[in-house]
């Protein structure tokens, strides 16, 4: 898994950052991408980065304010325009649907690919084939949702080596022996796929949380991640401002971090008003706190890998 921060600003851009959006793309998964936050000229971003807009397949969105939405119709459109046919889903609060319809209606732009809107409410829940995921609603001054993603455990590494060994020649009886299952053999032998596994690959958990304030949902989404993406708008010393204005400040962050066991923290949503010297100084006081702390900037990466 790979996080690639298209725009890691708060509220307007900057000539140091544009507004809010980044993509995590899974090699392991086809290549699949998924985007978060879709702000003002993300595709203009995307155009600098590795991101292909044709493999982007799911899309969150955290909340309905300008600085997370209003790149998103231009990349519904350029996915298509593209040539992109294959399905899109966009998830994200009540209003999305609205909002997406009534640009695409009044541009008369046309996709070409099938693209379902799912709203979404605190507490919801879905599996597929290779993920869990679940929104929680978080304390901003519009419903505000944070996604926590948690990758199902992978079957271990089959002992090709031990099969060959056994005079069983590669085939349909490797797959389901990988999966697990029993197998009897055309020779009568019964054999255990549990036998030929390694150890099963844990798999990863992932928090990504809107605008907010400190609040509840903030821990239960974040609880024993892998990574933790957390806006920082304010600064430790600011929480006066950052509960007026409805956000939070690298030592909440820090603190959500820590109390939750999360792995590795990354301050994103950072204000314009935070001159490069000045991230030095907010990264290193939230080091005091969560050592383990990146603070993101357009154009950088972060590789999750398998711990």
């Amino acid at each position: 898994m790979n996080l690639y921060f298209l725009g890691t600003g708060a509220g307007i851009p900057s000539r140091m950052r544009n507004v809010s959006s980044f993509a995590l793309t899974l090699p392991e998964y086809e290549g699949q991408t998924w985007l978060f936050d879709c702000g003002e000229a993300t595709q203009h971003q995307i155009l600098s980065s590795p991101v292909k807009l044709s493999k982007v397949s799911r899309i969150f969105i955290t909340h309905l304010h300008g600085d997370h939405i209003f790149g998103l119709p231009g990349v519904l459109g350029s996915r298509s325009f593209q040539g992109a046919e294959s399905p899109l889903t966009l998830y994200g609060p009540s209003g999305l649907r609205a909002f997406v319809d009534t640009a695409l209606k009044t541009s008369q732009t046309y996709l070409r690919y099938p693209l379902e809107i799912i709203e979404v409410e605190h507490g919801y829940q879905f599996d597929d084939e290779h993920f869990r995921f679940t929104a929680g609603l978080l304390d901003h001054g519009v419903p505000s949702f944070g996604y926590r993603i948690e990758e199902k455990e992978q079957p271990g590494r089959l002992n090709v080596n031990r099969l060959k060994e056994m005079d069983i020649p590669p085939g349909p009886v490797y797959r389901r022996l990988k999966q697990g299952e029993t197998v009897k053999l055309p020779d009568g032998r019964v054999i255990h796929g549990r036998d030929f596994l390694a150890p099963a690959k844990k798999g990863r958990k992932l928090a990504i949380l809107g605008d907010t304030r400190l609040t509840t949902t903030c821990f239960e989404l974040a609880k024993q991640a892998d990574l933790l993406v957390h806006e920082s708008t304010y600064r430790a010393g600011q929480e006066d401002m950052a509960q007026a204005f409805f956000h939070s400040t690298s030592a909440q962050a820090a603190r959500v971090a820590r109390e939750s066991q999360v792995k590795t923290l990354i301050l994103n949503h950072i204000s314009s008003r935070f001159l490069p010297e000045e991230c030095e100084e907010i990264l290193a006081e939230t080091r005091e706190i969560f050592p383990d702390t990146y603070l993101a900037h357009d154009f950088w990466s972060y590789q999750l890998a398998r711990s």
